[in-house]
């Protein structure tokens, strides 16, 4: 067993004598220097779509009615070879902190409505660096990163305003959100308060109004401006007004006909969005950015087609997403770019455009790509470490766990190259016309459904095999050892992970009906702990293999 571990220390000494070479280069974030100060600054606007798969937009699949969304597209640039998270909170964080989850203590799941979790208090986050760079921040919509005390609000967390829901899926109209059976609360807030009254209005309406609203009262000449708007659509609960639906009339299956509907009115909030833009002196100095925050759930109606998986899953149907960049200022227009991108690089990325300093953000693992969007140079970015979840294992024992053990749930794309090993999640395709009825309450569809697996390790050359089809595991084992490699090296740097037990003092009941923060700030900030537990790496006469079990296992738990 000890040729395997001197095998990969060999590997690892060609990755780090072959850091040109794609696929094989260590992640250096070198090239994100701080920027000279910008005489004039753009104003960014972030639209953040919720759980819109691969095949859910006009130009991926012209059932989809967008025509304003493939518009911008198309005179922008696509970004096909962009990468989120594969569930809402984790993207979420990535985004505001340009940190992977490994760093933030999020690698489990998504922050529920009952859990004492939030953005972790010490990390800063892209709107605060924005404001020091003297912007004016704005959110409106879907927040989903932890409100049990007030510190975590968005407006502790760098935005000047806030309008929108602080849990994770709201009733269009009535905002009602539910963390389970009979756990239910109001869930609309205006900056620190709860926003009552608001019942009746369509929130993918009322976020696009309140955005008109900010546009419109912001001097675009006195201060650049940044506004996340993250609508809650396309996720359920599926709740298209009729009038789209009518759209959809001849789609057979209803699931997909009210979520195709629900895209629409997506895409007609971002033509009133735009509009305002041009009609209020910001769209010239602009930059629009449109992402998904994870891929697809097929049983809500939603489509990842032809990719593999879907929304809770590491397959390419989970985690690559739809984007693009409309904006003026982009000196290349009018193409696709298949650079390989991720959701963290945005936070350098629009720092970098602002001409604020992100060498007051240490950590940060994510890259400046404007030059990749804008010009067309090759991206810096040459891997991507889409998790390790170290609470989530396969029932199958390690076969290489000196190395990495295999049944933990992890995935990392090296160049063309992608690993997955433990449960990936339900990996199969999902054509539309075999969409199917959920098969459990929306609460349990933002985990994993565990599939029937007989292994723990895959590997895929992406490139030549966008859909996953060809498992290369057993062919090239020299890759696959590099790759338990880098999930090794990361390892290294992972900080325990946080997910703590509902509190039942977040119950609405006991907050007149809604969810608000129900925390003392006051209160310690130890007070609740997480359920990660340290293991212990257990005696080897092997040196090397005891070597590796330190590296890899010092983060592992056992399973709970």
């Amino acid at each position: 067993q000890c040729f395997y571990f001197s095998l990969l220390l060999l590997s690892l000494d060609v990755l780090s004598a072959h850091q040109s070479k794609p696929g094989l280069m260590k992640q250096q974030n070198d090239t994100n220097l701080p920027r000279e100060k910008k005489k004039n600054p753009p104003h960014i606007v972030f639209i953040l779509i919720d759980d819109q798969g691969f095949n859910d937009i006009g130009y991926h699949n012209p059932t989809i009615k967008t025509p304003t969304l493939d518009k911008l597209a198309a005179e922008g640039v696509k970004l096909e070879n962009y990468y989120v998270q594969p569930i809402c909170t984790p993207s979420r964080s990535q985004l505001l902190t340009g940190r992977y989850q490994i760093h933030t203590g999020l690698q489990h799941s998504i922050i529920r409505s009952r859990q004492p979790s939030c953005l972790p208090r010490h990390m800063d986050t892209l709107p605060e660096t924005l404001r020091r760079a003297g912007y004016s921040t704005h959110m409106v919509g879907k927040w989903h990163l932890g409100f049990y005390r007030k510190s975590c609000l968005p407006t502790r967390k760098g935005f000047d305003t806030f309008f929108g829901s602080l849990t994770g899926s709201v009733d269009y109209y009535s905002y009602g959100s539910c963390n389970g059976p009979g756990v239910c609360g109001y869930d609309l807030h205006d900056n620190e308060r709860v926003a009552w009254g608001h019942e009746g209005k369509y929130s993918t309406t009322l976020f696009t109004q309140r955005a008109h609203k900010i546009l419109k009262s912001h001097d675009p000449a006195d201060r650049p401006l940044f506004l996340l708007l993250s609508l809650q659509a396309v996720h359920g609960p599926l709740q298209p007004p009729k009038s789209f639906v009518y759209l959809y009339r001849d789609m057979a299956n209803v699931d997909r006909r009210k979520f195709a509907a629900m895209v629409s009115t997506v895409d007609e909030a971002v033509r009133n969005v735009t509009y305002a833009l041009r009609k209020y002196g910001y769209y010239k100095n602009s930059v629009i950015i449109y992402s998904t925050d994870n891929g697809a759930q097929p049983y809500v109606g939603g489509s990842n087609w032809p990719l593999r998986g879907r929304k809770g899953t590491y397959w390419e149907g989970g985690v690559r997403g739809v984007a693009f960049v409309h904006s003026p200022l982009l000196k290349h227009r009018r193409r696709v770019s298949t650079a390989l991108l991720h959701i963290t690089d945005w936070f350098p990325t629009l720092v970098g455009l602002a001409g604020g300093n992100i060498s007051q953000s240490p950590g940060l693992d994510g890259f400046d790509v404007w030059p990749t969007i804008s010009e067309g140079k090759e991206s810096p970015r040459k891997e991507i470490l889409h998790n390790i979840n170290p609470l989530h294992r396969s029932m199958l024992p390690s076969g290489l766990s000196a190395v990495w053990d295999t049944s933990v749930q992890a995935a990392i794309r090296v160049g063309d190259w992608k690993l997955l090993t433990g449960d990936p999640g339900d990996g199969d395709w999902v054509p539309v016309q075999m969409l199917s009825t959920p098969p459990r309450p929306w609460w349990n569809l933002e985990r994993t459904l565990m599939s029937s697996i007989h292994k723990d390790v895959w590997l895929f050359n992406i490139t030549a095999d966008p859909y996953e089809r060809q498992d290369l595991s057993q062919q090239r084992p020299d890759v696959v050892l590099q790759l338990l490699g880098r999930l090794a090296f990361y390892n290294q740097t992972a900080v325990p992970v946080y997910f703590p037990p509902d509190d039942p003092q977040a119950d609405p009941d006991r907050h007149q009906g809604a969810w608000v923060p129900w925390v003392d700030e006051d209160d310690e900030e130890g007070k609740y702990e997480g359920v990660y537990k340290k293991g212990k790496g257990r005696k080897n006469p092997c040196k090397l293999e005891s070597f590796f079990l330190k590296l890899n296992m010092g983060m592992m738990s056992k399973r709970i």
